[in-house]
């Protein structure tokens, strides 16, 4: 067995009965989403095992362990980079989960990198799906209901994410995105990129 098809079944077991936010979607088509458009910019096997398994730490309570012990060193660590902590009410930890994973991006190498915009990328498309349908109305579904917010979330994502891939399909979707759901959301609530360098 190859090791992306290892992954692929180790993240459908991981989240068995889960489904995506508001929906009746299987979690799985997330995950399994993400390593496609990952697979548009990289054959690496490693970074698409770990763009599938990229939730199995943060929603499935996996440890490094387990996912070092099964997919090797590296994996693992790059799970680790697209994983946000969690505490408390996650209403009141929102920003600092999304700071949090704003600035791994930017500490991120290029696998890093392909995988938060696979995720990203995956996570627009639904919105805005969502959003065509349902409106302003989908956003009360997310325990952070301000629009602005989510916006400048996907902004700072997308700058960062730019300079790397910019040139590629996965990453101007992800903005054609970004402007549409967020067209009257403007920049004045991104950070300048120079906050997360270094």
């Amino acid at each position: 067995m190859t090791l992306v098809s290892d992954a692929m079944i180790f993240a459908a077991c991981a989240h068995d009965g889960m489904l995506r936010k508001g929906t009746n979607v299987p979690y799985i088509v997330h995950p399994a989403e993400v390593a496609a458009i990952a697979s548009t910019l990289t054959d690496d096997p490693e970074i698409l095992a770990a763009a599938v398994l990229h939730d199995v730490v943060e929603d499935c309570g996996v440890g490094r362990a387990e996912l070092e012990q099964r997919f090797g060193a590296r994996v693992a660590e790059l799970v680790l980079s697209e994983t946000q902590e969690r505490c408390g009410d996650p209403r009141m930890t929102w920003e600092a989960r999304k700071r949090g994973a704003i600035e791994q991006i930017a500490r991120g190498g290029r696998a890093t990198k392909i995988i938060a915009l696979s995720d990203k990328l995956s996570n627009m498309r639904a919105i805005h799906r969502d959003f065509e349908r349902d409106g302003e109305s989908m956003f009360a579904r997310f325990h952070q209901r301000d629009k602005r917010r989510h916006a400048w979330y996907y902004r700072s994502c997308a700058a960062l994410l730019k300079d790397e891939l910019g040139d590629t399909d996965a990453w101007r979707e992800l903005n054609g995105h970004i402007e549409v759901v967020f067209s009257e959301e403007g920049m004045e609530l991104c950070p300048p990129k120079a906050a997360y360098a270094g």
